[in-house]
């Protein structure tokens, strides 16, 4: 069985075909502003979207980091308290 989609990784999939899409769409039909800024555009909106799939990694990797430091001194206080 395939674990759980996390967080970071449909959000920025997301992102991704949303930017994409756009592109596609809106970049062709626009005459005012030269090549160059359109790819520069295109190129900026993806390095934000990788920039958020890191950010949103480390944070999920954090609270996972918390989740076991939190069950780690549950159990600590449990087995000290036994005896």
């Amino acid at each position: 069985m395939r674990g759980k989609v996390k967080k970071p990784v449909w959000l920025t999939l997301a992102l991704f075909i949303y930017v994409t899409a756009m592109a596609v769409y809106f970049l062709p039909r626009n005459t005012e502003i030269g090549s160059t800024e359109k790819y520069v555009i295109l190129g900026v909106s993806y390095v934000i979207v990788l920039a958020l799939w890191f950010v949103l990694r480390k944070k999920e990797e954090m609270r996972e980091r918390r989740k076991e430091d939190i069950m780690n001194k549950k159990t600590n206080k449990n087995e000290k308290s036994s005896f």
